[in-house]
């Protein structure tokens, strides 16, 4: 899953992609690297992001999906979106997956368009809201406490008559934990792989992984990303959020010991 930020204070690349153009111009780039998704948010959900209004987060993201689905690129369209208004347009666009952080929590009414659409939907683990979730996270067990969220929230949307086979499933690495807890959730994610939906892992270049190399810089988080990508794969992983796609497929491909040209 390639990442699409079109917005101006994203903690890695904001104010890269903010023009369309721009936008749609690295989506495709994306997808050349292989990324069999591309996921495009017009809101920040760094540590401390303010909220974005939903016009203007239409505003950033529509003209980028319909471009994108212009280009008729072997690649799934995702919106990260906690909004009805903006998942509903997006899925209109050429979008056929919703990456929701708040796992419906923000508007419950979005399992409802999803199982009506009948598109895949991640729902993630966050603890409280970005501008209040690395306030002193504490967990008594946080791989425990996270799967059981994951599953309560699972069993919301399939009460609200989302497929069970639609639904990917995200611990949320860096969403209200510490370094310690991101460390924990990769060394024990099979446990939330046994909960019976694809996980997908966002580490990309986040800060626990300076924590742990001495890197202070986000340009020299790479390699980081790539080893812990690695690691949760190991795991049972299957999809993969990154802004680094070729260096992340490269390894994946050793790991499983494909050739270019075959599905990795």
């Amino acid at each position: 899953m390639g990442i699409v930020n079109v917005t101006p204070d994203s903690f890695s690349d904001g104010g890269c992609w903010l023009d369309a153009g721009a936008a749609i111009a690295h989506g495709a780039d994306l997808a050349r690297e292989g990324a069999g998704i591309l996921d495009i948010g017009g809101e920040s959900t760094r540590p401390g992001a303010q909220p974005v209004a939903a016009d203007e987060e239409l505003r950033r993201v529509i003209p980028v999906i319909e471009g994108l689905a212009a280009l008729s690129a072997p690649v799934q369209l995702s919106v990260d979106t906690s909004k009805l208004a903006v998942a509903q347009a997006a899925l209109g666009a050429g979008a056929s997956l919703v990456n929701d952080v708040s796992a419906f929590r923000a508007d419950p009414a979005l399992a409802g368009l999803v199982a009506d659409a009948d598109c895949d939907c991640c729902l993630m683990h966050m603890r409280g809201e970005p501008r209040t979730m690395q306030d002193d996270p504490r967990y008594d067990d946080v791989v425990g406490e996270v799967a059981a969220f994951l599953e309560e929230r699972a069993a919301f949307a399939i009460g609200e008559g989302v497929d069970p086979a639609r639904i990917i499933v995200d611990p949320g690495i860096g969403f209200g934990k510490t370094t310690a807890h991101n460390v924990e959730l990769l060394r024990r994610l099979d446990e939330i792989v046994a909960l019976g939906f694809p996980v997908l892992i966002g580490v990309s270049r986040k800060s626990f992984l300076s924590e742990l190399t001495g890197r202070a810089q986000v340009g020299d988080r790479v390699a980081a990303t790539v080893a812990a990508n690695v690691l949760a794969f190991e795991r049972g992983a299957s999809l993969f959020r990154v802004h680094d796609v070729a260096p992340t497929i490269d390894a994946l491909r050793v790991v499983v010991g494909t050739l270019p040209g075959d599905d990795c």
